[in-house]
C-alpha cells in the first residue's frame, strides 16, 4: 500500500482527494492537514511514502513546507497540486523538493497516476509543469531563489510580515522575544533591499510569494 498524507486547507475539496485515493486499492490516506504547520507535523508523525501538498495553506506556505518534508524526510516524494500555473511556482517548488507538479484541474485518474509514479521513484510533471522546466534548463539564468539568503527563520519572519503581523504577533506566533523578533524583521529587509513592511509586501507580490 502506498501511504499518502494530504494537506489541504479546503475541507471539502481534500475529503473528495481522500474518496478518490480510497477507490484504488494501491493506496491508503494516513493523515489529513489543513494547514502547513499542521503538514509539516504529520508529516515528521506518519513519515507517508507521498505528501500532496497545496501551495496556498495558512500558517505556512506550501513552498515552506515542501522544503521542510524535504530536508527532513527525503525519502517522501512530494507531490504540489494546486491551482497555480505561473512558471515562478513550479520552478520554486521542484527547487524546494518536489518531485511532481499537478494543477487541481487534472483529471481524478491523473492523481493517482502521479501518486502511483512518485511511489515508483520517478517524477511527475504535468505537460505544462514540464514545458516549464525544461524552458529553464535551458535558460537558468532567468531564474533565481526570491529568498536569496533568508535563513528558515527569517523566512517565517517574512511571511508573517507579508501576512499583515504586527512585530509583537510575530513573537507571539515563533515564541520569541520581541526584540527577536525585531531583529529577524530588520535583517529580512537588509538581505531583500526594501525599507519597510509595504515594499516587502510588494516584493512578495512580484516575486509570487504571496500564498
Amino acid at each position: 500500500m502506498i501511504r499518502v498524507l494530504l494537506a489541504d486547507d479546503h475541507t471539502i475539496l481534500r475529503q473528495g482527494l481522500v474518496s478518490i485515493l480510497a477507490k484504488d486499492d494501491d493506496c491508503m490516506v494516513v493523515g489529513e492537514a489543513s494547514n502547513g504547520i499542521e503538514a509539516v507535523e504529520k508529516a515528521f508523525e506518519l513519515e507517508p511514502q507521498i505528501a500532496v501538498v497545496d501551495i496556498s495553506m495558512p500558517e505556512l506556505n506550501g513552498m515552506e513546507v515542501v522544503k521542510r518534508i524535504h530536508q527532513k524526510l527525503p525519502d517522501c516524494r512530494i507531490l504540489v497540486l494546486t491551482m497555480h500555473e505561473e512558471e515562478e511556482y513550479v520552478i520554486h517548488m521542484v527547487r524546494a523538493g518536489a518531485s511532481g507538479y499537478l494543477l487541481k484541474d487534472s483529471a481524478s485518474e491523473e492523481l493517482v497516476q502521479a501518486v502511483k509514479t512518485l511511489a515508483s521513484g520517478k517524477s511527475y510533471y504535468s505537460q505544462y509543469a514540464a514545458q516549464v522546466l525544461a524552458n529553464q534548463y535551458t535558460q537558468p539564468d532567468k531564474w533565481s531563489d526570491p529568498y536569496k539568503n533568508l535563513t528558515k527563520r527569517e523566512r517565517e519572519v517574512f511571511h508573517l510580515v507579508v501576512d499583515g503581523k504586527t512585530t509583537k504577533e510575530v513573537a507571539k506566533a515563533l515564541d520569541i522575544s520581541v526584540k527577536t523578533a525585531e531583529n529577524h524583521r530588520g535583517k529580512v529587509l537588509d538581505k531583500l533591499n526594501v525599507a519597510n513592511s509595504a515594499e516587502l509586501v510588494k516584493y512578495a507580490a512580484q516575486h509570487k510569494l504571496l500564498i
